[in-house]
């Protein structure tokens, strides 16, 4: 099995910046595209960013410009740089994963993380 461990979340100003990091650990398996949601209280969850195997990314467009989604395959982490923060990105931020399973390639893996709360404050 694969968990999903966010870090980086927490309050700041607007303006300001933040770096979510997502490590996922257990079994190995191969990675297709790696993403970042968000669900702010009320509303539907919602896609920040995501970046596939090849580099290629997607923002949402209140994102473009401001956020930047990276990734690491050799330490199976995908980033998300957060700058010039606005109180209307508050919300719990979620990692996506997924890709196919080393051990069986016709079995395709999507994993979700828990969680993590950014809160900016105005």
């Amino acid at each position: 099995q694969v968990q999903l461990v966010e870090s980086g979340g927490g309050l700041v100003q607007a303006g300001g910046s933040l770096r979510l990091s997502c490590v996922a650990s257990g079994s190995i398996f191969s990675i297709n595209a790696m993403g970042w949601y968000r669900q702010a209280p009320g509303k539907q969850r919602e896609l920040v960013a995501r970046i596939t195997s090849g580099s290629t990314t997607n923002y949402a467009d209140s994102v473009k410009g401001r956020f930047t989604i990276s990734r690491d395959n050799a330490k199976n982490t995908v980033y998300l740089q957060m700058n010039s923060l606005k109180p209307e990105d508050t919300a719990v931020y979620y990692c996506n994963v997924d890709g196919r399973a080393t051990y069986n390639s016709g079995v395709y893996l999507v994993y979700w993380g828990r969680g993590t709360q950014v809160t900016v404050s105005s």
